[in-house]
């Protein structure tokens, strides 16, 4: 909560089956929050998961992910 203003913040929190915290948002007030990112964020993790693959940014659903390979940095 924003105690100046009185208003609450928005938070996405999102907890994998294991209970661990994988991923935390909290938008400005200014900023709404956005599902279409919120639902892509959660692909993502669960296509890494599933795959062992990094997701890049802008990385859409039925994209290929890269790989998590150190030594492969700046090679590609």
């Amino acid at each position: 909560m924003n105690e100046k203003s009185g208003a609450a913040l928005r938070a996405t929190i999102i907890i994998d089956p294991e209970g661990i915290i994988v991923s935390k948002l909290v938008n400005p007030l200014e900023v709404g929050r956005n599902i279409y990112e919120i639902l892509r964020l959660l692909q993502g993790i669960q296509y890494g998961r599933e795959t062992g693959q990094g997701i890049p940014a802008n990385w859409i659903p039925g994209h290929s992910g890269i790989s998590r390979d150190p030594k492969l940095i700046g090679r590609i």
